[in-house]
């Protein structure tokens, strides 16, 4: 039986994507890519295929994960940006040799310069990171309000108020927290 690994959290923007591969990082912390074919499996799914990963490759994405969250985190409370985290992200982003391209539906795909080049993919992500932290895109960067998530996201709602990395799993959770702590408090009297 193979073995079961938890779901990737999947949002509209890539680098913020991609830190999601840690989650609970102030809690029982969930990596989500403990393995080179499970980074192989959240590239495809995000449009970055490669057919392989090794030991070296996976722990340079991890390096890069972590770097895009420390700078996105220092950039969500206007902090200086961490000097090394900028320094993974710059050279992930000039060791990648992938190239946009445009498909006859009018979408943007990316072409790594081999079929093998993590690399070309963690470029790619770091250059999306770059556009984030820069300033380049419509939205905000925000740290999620649960107290074991702190995720960084982008917040591109319109009024840019969001709270959650993710409604569905830290929106939902503190929301049942917050109504089971309201039920202690007070509880209905028995019929």
């Amino acid at each position: 039986m193979p073995a079961r690994f938890p779901e990737f959290r999947l949002g509209n923007v890539l680098a913020t994507s991609f830190t999601a591969t840690l989650t609970e990082r102030r809690g029982d912390a969930v990596e989500r890519i403990p393995t080179p074919q499970r980074l192989v499996d959240w590239l495809a799914v995000n449009g970055l295929a490669v057919d392989s990963c090794t030991t070296a490759q996976l722990e340079l994405a991890r390096e890069l994960r972590e770097s895009i969250h420390a700078a996105a985190t220092a950039a969500a409370i206007q902090d200086a940006l961490p000097t090394s985290a900028v320094q993974v992200i710059n050279d992930c982003s000039v060791q990648g040799r992938a190239a946009a391209i445009l498909t006859p539906e009018g979408n943007r795909r990316w072409r790594l310069s081999s079929a093998s080049r993590v690399e070309d993919a963690l470029g790619v992500i770091a250059a999306d990171a770059i556009s984030i932290i820069a300033g380049e895109r419509d939205g905000k960067l925000a740290l999620c309000a649960s107290p074991t998530c702190r995720a960084a996201f982008f917040d591109t709602s319109q009024s840019r108020t969001r709270k959650w990395c993710d409604m569905n799993t830290c929106g939902n959770r503190q929301k049942k927290a917050r109504f089971n702590a309201n039920q202690r408090k007070n509880p209905r009297p028995a019929k």
